[in-house]
Formats: C-alpha cells, sequence, structure tokens
C-alpha cells in the first residue's frame, strides 16, 4: 500500500474511533447520566485544556524519542482508556478519563499531520492537505450518526467500537518509518522570503479566527444534545442532525481543494469573521427565536440546521487555511500540527469555559439568550479583531502589488 494511503486510512479510523467518544460523549453523559448544560460544558472543558497540553508539548516530545514510538505510544494509551471506560463509565470515571483522552488526542494529531504533510513541495501540499481533510472530516459525521444508536442499542458499544478501530490502526502503522523526511529549507520552490511574511499574517490571522471556532463549536458540542432534546429529538436522530454541522465542514473541505483561488487571499476570513457568530447563535438560540415569534417546533428545528450550515462552511474554510498555511511556514514539521491543535485545544477549553461563565449570568441578566451571549461576546470580540489586525497587515497579494507597480512604473 503507498504510505500516503496508508496515512491517510490512519486518518479516517483514527478520526471516527475518537469522534465516537471525542462528540460522542456529551449525549452519552446527557441521556444515560443526566448531565446538564453546566456539567457538559464542564466535561468539554476539561477535554480541551488537557488537548491544548497534550498539542504544545508533542513538538518537544517527538524531538527526543521520534515520531513513531509517540505514535505507536498515543495509539496504546488511548487504546487503554477506552477499555476503561467500556468496563466502567459512570459520571467520575467518565470526566477523569475524558480528560486522559484529550491529553492523548493532543499529542497524537500533530504527529499524523507531520507524516501526513512532509516533503511536500507548496503546490503539492495544497493537494495533500485537501486529502487530509477530507480523510478526518467525514468520519466525524459518520461517527456522530453511528453513536446515537450505539447509546440506544447498548451504551458500553460506543467505547468498544472505538477500542476496536484503535486496534486497526495500531496495526496499520508499523510500517512507517521512525521519522517523517521533510523538505531542504532551501528547497528552490520553498516561498521567496517576501511571499512568506504574507503567508506568516495570513496563517495568524487564520489562527484567530479557528481559535473563535473551535471555541464556539465546542459549546454547540456540549450543548446541542439539549437544544434537540427541548425540540422533542430522540438521541439517535439528535446525533445524526448534529452531524449536518460537520457533513457541510466536509464538503467546504472539498471544495476549497478543488479550487485554489482562495489561496493567498483575505476575503475568506472576511466572510469566516461574520459567519461564525452568525450560525453559532443561529444554531444554539432558534428555538427561543421561533418560540418568541410563535412559530413551532418545525420552524425551531429548521433554524438550528441553519445554522449548522453557516457554521460549519465558515469553521472548514478557517480550519483548512489554518493548516495549509501553517505546513508552509513551518515546512510540516510537528511544530506545525502542535501549534494547530494546541489551539483547538485551546479553543476547546475556552469556549465551554465561556459558556459557563454564560450559564452563571443567564439569571442575572435576563435569561439564557442575554447569559450566553455575555460569556461569548469577549470570545467573538477578541479572536476577530486578532484576525482583522492581521489581515490588516497582510498588504497586497504577490499578482496584484505587481500589476500596481507595473501602473506606477513611468
Amino acid at each position: 500500500m503507498p504510505l500516503l494511503g496508508r496515512l491517510l486510512i490512519i486518518t479516517f479510523i483514527e478520526s471516527l474511533a475518537t469522534t465516537l467518544i471525542e462528540r460522542g460523549v456529551y449525549f452519552y453523559s446527557h441521556s444515560r447520566l443526566g448531565f446538564t448544560d453546566g456539567e457538559n460544558l464542564g466535561l468539554a472543558l476539561g477535554f480541551g485544556a488537557a488537548y491544548a497540553l497534550g498539542a504544545l508539548a508533542s513538538h518537544g516530545i517527538a524531538q527526543r524519542v521520534a515520531e513513531k514510538r509517540l505514535l505507536v505510544a498515543t495509539l496504546v494509551a488511548q487504546l487503554a482508556g477506552f477499555a476503561t471506560l467500556f468496563f466502567s463509565a459512570g459520571a467520575v470515571l467518565l470526566v477523569a478519563m475524558n480528560t486522559v483522552l484529550g491529553c492523548i488526542n493532543g499529542l497524537k494529531w500533530p504527529v499524523i499531520e507531520s507524516y501526513v504533510n512532509a516533503g511536500r513541495t507548496p503546490a503539492a501540499q495544497a493537494r495533500v492537505v485537501g486529502l487530509f481533510n477530507i480523510s478526518w472530516a467525514p468520519a466525524v459525521a459518520v461517527a456522530l450518526v453511528l453513536a446515537g444508536p450505539l447509546i440506544d442499542w447498548w451504551s458500553p458499544s460506543l467505547f468498544a467500537a472505538a477500542g476496536l478501530l484503535n486496534l486497526v490502526s495500531l496495526a496499520l502503522v508499523r510500517p512507517l518509518g521512525r521519522r517523517p523526511e521533510h523538505l531542504a529549507f532551501d528547497h528552490p520552490e520553498r516561498p521567496a522570503p517576501a511571499e512568506m511574511v504574507r503567508l506568516r499574517s495570513l496563517l495568524a490571522a487564520s489562527r484567530w479566527s479557528m481559535l473563535g471556532s473551535y471555541s464556539l463549536m465546542w459549546v454547540l458540542a456540549a450543548l446541542l444534545p439539549r437544544v434537540y432534546t427541548d425540540l422533542g429529538i430522540g438521541v439517535t436522530a439528535a446525533t445524526a442532525l448534529s452531524a449536518l454541522l460537520d457533513a457541510v465542514r466536509t464538503a467546504t473541505f472539498l471544495g476549497l481543494g478543488l479550487w485554489q483561488g482562495w489561496h493567498n487571499r483575505r476575503w475568506t476570513q472576511v466572510i469566516v469573521i461574520f459567519g461564525l457568530p452568525a450560525g453559532f447563535f443561529l444554531a444554539l438560540f432558534a428555538p427561543n427565536l421561533a418560540a418568541a415569534l410563535g412559530g413551532g417546533g418545525g420552524v425551531g428545528l429548521a433554524a438550528v440546521l441553519a445554522g449548522e450550515v453557516i457554521f460549519g462552511l465558515v469553521a472548514g474554510t478557517t480550519y483548512y487555511a489554518a493548516l495549509y498555511y501553517a505546513m508552509i511556514v513551518k515546512n510540516a514539521a510537528v511544530e506545525a500540527g502542535g501549534a494547530h491543535e494546541g489551539l483547538i485545544g485551546t479553543g476547546f477549553a475556552i469556549g465551554p469555559l465561556a459558556g459557563l461563565a454564560g450559564g452563571w449570568l443567564s439569571p442575572r441578566v435576563g435569561g439564557p439568550v442575554a447569559g450566553m451571549t455575555a460569556g461569548i461576546a469577549p470570545i467573538i470580540l477578541v479572536c476577530s479583531a486578532g484576525a482583522v489586525w492581521l489581515l490588516a497587515k497582510c498588504g497586497p497579494s504577490r499578482g496584484r502589488a505587481e500589476r500596481t507597480s507595473r501602473l506606477s512604473s513611468p
């Protein structure tokens, strides 16, 4: 089997296995353990904080022990975590093990990203990042569709399925080299210094937007189970409906991979800045709005799904941009994936923290909509301001700068 094909299969399987727990756990905890919104947000906060720590540590550990050894160690540790939850998934153990799994995932994904992307020229990088994205993203939607029936049928089967998939990944990583081979920094197809300055600004801007997107996404992950319960939708249908966001994100990855006209352009991030809060608030509070306007549950459901579509589109755009620019600027080192996944983990943590703040504020400022808005608004404002500031620093694209130079020359 070609190396890239093997790596993409590992990516799909690991995304499927981890999402069964990473996203399915909130439906499990809500439907089987009776977790409240606040308790689910606390569960998400622990996972996110541990994920960020693992991701930021991954580069240093990989430098010391080699990437393959670190990858195998994380897969074995993850399998042990799934097995523990299969035998006992009470509230305390679930919270503790979910936090441990967050750290393991933070360590694992930068290494996989490095193996997939190492040794590529910038032109090839665009194609491979696209293949990577459409390998992991569909698995998220598939896992969410599967999670509900597994929980409904026999809840421990959720953890058993993840563990069996993990065993397949362990078999597939055996032929990998000890370390991925990277492109030489002086390779003639590496970006020129002037272009690299622009790429760094675009990378930083897309990372600010991605931080905002994952912060808001993890609030949705924790609270959508309750939103669908309020709409009278059971857990099997609810997990499938919540997968719409990820299906749209996958379609966005496919579109951006096929059409590369967005490369080195700022307008995509401008769309993201406005689209993230619009999609988030529509998905989370559409039932409240429909009830206030006298609409029925069908109107509320349609609006929730519309919010998921908007959010999936813009979240997919900023994720793709952040990973693409990171792999070029950092030459596909584990450091690139570590910083990328570290920001994702930070979003996993600060989003639920803001959600908890919003829940605390709700009875003090007039209700859940006003409270959650007050809790989430600082994340939206800070991340948007950071992205706008860095986009302003980019300057014109190379093609536009060359056209301007020709027009102004005598």
